[in-house]
């Protein structure tokens, strides 16, 4: 008797591809459970067969009635890892793995790839998928329940949702450990990161052999004989020349592991995750220059630029070596403030006081400029419209109407000369003003979409400082936990000077970060407004151009 399942969830598959839609509580005949990547070919009640996440239906077993719609039963505990997708509960353990079918696979889905797979027919809007988590298993620990909950959120988010991290535990984080020296841990010399002091004040050291990484030729690729495609980017490192080919949910992946690592560095924002029209040619490129963006920022800094992971993503091409690349990143004991035990710092102690001069002009310029940061996008994304929308069909409506002109007086030129070539001169009027409409449409890619790009960028590294602000914050308030300790004879004074010089350390990278930040948007801020403005001067004097073209037309 073939194997049934019954849906636990709705499911929309998507039109013109091989998915298949789903009703919670529906009865399915499974068909294949070979296709991989969480996902299961079966048929319902009306002979339609297709595609749906494993993790959205349960096996029914041979005893139970198979009605056509029924309340979804929550399934065993120890049915657990069929029916969340090859999922595993280890006991006594708040945070789940994968199953060993598909774990860290090279293109295993350790989210929802929903930005970047899509099927072989026509694309329309998807509504993303929320799943309600099930109530607590029987005899399962309430601290693998509310895990479970956080990844299902975290698995099945929508656009525009943070998701909470699956590899590290707060306590990973925190970074307590560092500062009262009970963290383990050798540095090797190649892994340790110098600040060091300048005419600016105190800066990471500078990158010794600088690279960059050039983002290109993003192809559609697929997989499963078709029935799943996805954009694939090229990336190539300037340091070796050799290509890599990665996916978006790669980035995504890279960008969850540099947030939990460097928590005292804004890590650079990925493209926005669109859903609609996200596989136009067009969209596919204003992704491709984002991502070049995000690429750009880090080659260009001295502590991101060097680290494992990144230097994994780009330069390895081999899958095994991936997957224990992978495992390796996704079980860093240096993370979070954890880090600083990587750092190497002046010996000088810092004076608390100049500190938080610093860190409050730091919150004051991130506030005013998170402000300034949106304002500018958004008006580069009105701008945008204006030129492709109203702009675009003014000038073409204009050109229209002289055109028309023009035709009106051809048919009472007769034979006389100067009325024919001012009808002549009247439609070439209309056909410059036209073209002058078709140039207002083409515009922004060379001016405001890359402006925006570029502004792209820093609302989201200026989103994330307040964070570093409030990890170093969390570190001094834990200091000054101790140095009250120390006053109530609770904490050695030897112990409490260890801990004032750990928190130093955090502050030099504080110091430090301010000033790469400071240093680097001088830089790219300048360069970026020279590009608009000379785009604009360019655009306009075309304009300019096509009108004095037109006006020749009416010499003698």
């Amino acid at each position: 008797m073939a194997t049934q399942v019954q849906a636990l969830y709705d499911f929309s598959g998507e039109p013109g591809t091989t998915e298949m839609s789903i009703t919670s509580g529906e009865v399915l005949t499974l068909i294949n459970t070979e296709i991989g990547e969480g996902w299961w070919e079966g048929r319902n009640s009306k002979g339609e067969t297709g595609l749906f996440p494993a993790a959205y239906v349960r096996k029914m077993t041979q005893d139970e009635s198979a009605p056509t719609k029924m309340a979804p039963a929550a399934p065993r505990y120890d049915q657990a890892a069929d029916d969340w997708g090859d999922q595993q509960y280890s006991a006594g353990d708040s945070n789940y793995q994968r199953g060993a079918s598909n774990e860290d696979g090279w293109d295993d889905d350790w989210d929802d790839d929903t930005y970047s797979e899509i099927g072989p027919g026509p694309q329309q809007n998807k509504a993303p998928l929320n799943p309600q988590p099930l109530a607590p298993l029987p005899g399962m620990p309430i601290s693998d329940y509310n895990q479970h909950i956080e990844d299902t959120a975290s698995t099945f988010s929508s656009v525009g949702t943070v998701r909470k991290s699956k590899f590290a535990p707060s306590s990973k984080v925190s970074g307590e450990s560092y500062l009262l020296g009970t963290l383990n841990v050798e540095v090797s010399d190649s892994e340790k990161v110098y600040i060091v002091q300048d005419e600016d004040g105190y800066s990471w050291a500078p990158i010794s052999q600088p690279y960059h990484v050039t983002v290109a030729s993003p192809k559609k690729e697929s997989k499963f004989k078709g029935i799943k495609s996805f954009i694939a980017y090229q990336l190539t490192p300037s340091f070796n020349n050799i290509q890599v080919s990665r996916r978006y949910k790669h980035f995504d992946w890279l960008h969850e592991r540099l947030q939990e690592k460097f928590t005292l560095i804004p890590i650079p924002p990925l493209p926005d995750k669109q859903i609609s029209g996200r596989y136009d040619e067009q969209l596919i490129e204003r992704r491709r220059v984002q991502l070049q963006e995000f690429v750009d920022w880090m080659c260009k800094h001295p502590v991101l630029s060097k680290s494992e992971v990144w230097q994994h993503f780009l330069t390895c091409t081999d899958e095994k070596r991936w997957k224990a690349g992978k495992r390796q990143a996704e079980r860093d004991n240096l993370l979070g403030l954890n880090y600083c035990v990587s750092l190497v710092v002046p010996e000088k102690a810092l004076l608390h006081s100049q500190v938080e001069v610093v860190t409050e002009q730091c919150y004051t310029f991130i506030g005013s400029m998170d402000s300034s940061v949106k304002l500018l996008t958004n008006m580069c994304l009105a701008q945008t419209k204006r030129f492709q929308g109203p702009y675009k069909t003014d000038c073409q409506k204009t050109g229209e109407a002289f055109y028309n002109l023009g035709n009106a007086l051809s048919l009472d030129e007769g034979t006389i000369v100067s009325t024919s070539k001012l009808t002549s001169a009247i439609k070439m009027t209309g056909g410059a003003y036209i073209e002058i409409g078709k140039m207002y449409e083409d515009q922004p890619k060379y001016d405001f979409e890359p402006l925006g790009d570029k502004f792209h960028l820093y609302k989201g590294i200026v989103g994330s400082f307040p964070d570093s602000l409030g990890n170093h914050k969390a570190a001094v308030q834990k200091k000054r936990e101790c140095e009250r300790l120390t006053n109530e004879q609770k904490m050695e004074i030897a112990q409490l000077n260890e801990i004032k010089r750990r928190t130093d350390v955090i502050s030099y990278a504080l110091l430090a970060e301010i000033n790469h930040f400071k240093t680097q948007r001088t830089v790219d801020i300048k360069a970026t407004m020279q590009k608009f403005l000379k785009q604009q001067i360019t655009f306009y004097k075309k304009i300019v151009d096509k009108l004095e073209g037109a006006l020749h037309q009416y010499d003698d």
